[in-house]
């Protein structure tokens, strides 16, 4: 919003060519983001407790994990709303209103918000909230949705862009709107399962995003995505400000949701946010990429995956527990250390990701 009124002022102040530039306008984003969670957290943390909005500590069993999670008992969940309210406020005041893979990115992030809002209040109310069925049908109606809406759209591609490969690209026409719908499923869940330790999903996130921030710009300059032989397209730079807002709000939540926790991401936060990446992903064409960067959400979710088909198949666990982070508690590791073990992961994963741009 900021740059449609203070770029045409550039003609009078030269000053304010400076919201010209992704970068700058990036940057005051992040700033903006991490200033509104810091400014709005004692208003949140207030009305989540007087609202009784509590998190329901469920480990199905587990006697030895419910021990270890004695201490976690009546703290506020659903913190996620902030996080979507900065990146939200920041990405529409920093971001062109003319860019369209932007739209698309907050109307996924949104609706997704919402499925796991509805799902966090039932929980804090009855105990149980969506059943997996209900979550799988709406996740699939976002992500089909996001799939039709970038199928019409004549600047975006349906194509599938391979890594280490420069002219491997295959074109899923209108099965590309089941991808969009595989993806979002994928991301969301992932990072919804890894939201089980404190801090561990939005410092993982964190990094995801700012690796993504830096691919969005790579992609939507013309002369960089030629040199490196990556799909160019066009204002795909436009979603780093996006990226760079989630940056800012992640490190002002992980301030207070740090370990011990005071707050709770819920399914609110780790639906909507994981959605989001993977709506990033489909948009730069970079899907096999968020694999890489994105492989603690993976290990986490193949986890849960493999632990139900181990038991119904073999009739025997696979792992102590899943997902995978618990497993790492029941071996005797301390909370803090598995968070940044798969913090240090997940930074590692990044830097292959950025080195998977040079092998092609």
């Amino acid at each position: 919003m900021l740059y449609h009124i203070l770029f045409p002022l550039s003609k009078y102040f030269s000053v304010f060519n400076v919201t010209r530039y992704i970068t700058f306008r990036g940057g005051c984003a992040f700033i903006s983001a991490f200033l509104i969670v810091m400014f709005f957290w004692n208003f949140t943390l207030k009305r989540l407790k007087f609202l009784q909005l509590i998190e329901k500590i469920d480990m199905y069993g587990h006697v030895h994990l419910e021990a270890l999670y004695q201490g976690k008992k009546g703290t506020p969940t659903m913190g996620g709303i902030l996080i979507l309210f900065a990146v939200i406020v920041s990405t529409l005041l920093w971001s062109r209103w003319d860019n369209y893979s932007m739209w698309l990115c907050v109307v996924v992030m949104l609706t997704l918000g919402i499925v796991g809002l509805r799902d966090d209040l039932l929980k804090t109310k009855s105990g149980k909230g969506l059943t997996r069925l209900e979550k799988l049908f709406y996740q699939i109606l976002i992500g089909g949705l996001l799939g039709i809406l970038i199928l019409i759209n004549r600047d975006l591609s349906t194509s599938l862009d391979f890594p280490f490969f420069k002219n491997l690209i295959i074109d899923l026409g209108f099965f590309y709107i089941a991808w969009a719908a595989l993806v979002v499923i994928s991301t969301s869940n992932a990072v919804n399962f890894t939201d089980g330790l404190d801090g561990l999903a939005i410092g993982t996130l964190i990094t995801n995003a700012l690796i993504f921030g830096f691919l969005c710009y790579l992609a939507g300059n013309a002369k960089f995505a030629n040199y490196l032989f990556i799909p160019f397209v066009k204002e795909a730079g436009e979603l780093t400000v996006l990226c760079l807002a989630l940056v800012g709000a992640g490190l002002g939540f992980l301030w207070f949701n740090s370990y011990p926790a005071q707050v709770f991401m819920g399914d609110v936060g780790a639906l909507a946010l994981g959605g989001v990446l993977g709506a990033v992903a489909l948009l730069i064409k970079k899907e096999f990429l968020l694999v890489v960067s994105g492989a603690v959400f993976v290990a986490e979710a193949l986890s849960v995956i493999l632990q139900i088909i181990s038991v119904k198949i073999l009739g025997k666990k696979l792992f102590k527990a899943a997902p995978l982070h618990h497993h790492f508690q029941l071996l005797g590791w301390k909370e803090p250390k598995i968070i940044v073990r798969f913090w240090i992961v997940s930074i590692i994963c990044a830097v292959a990701t950025l080195l998977t741009l040079k092998l092609r």
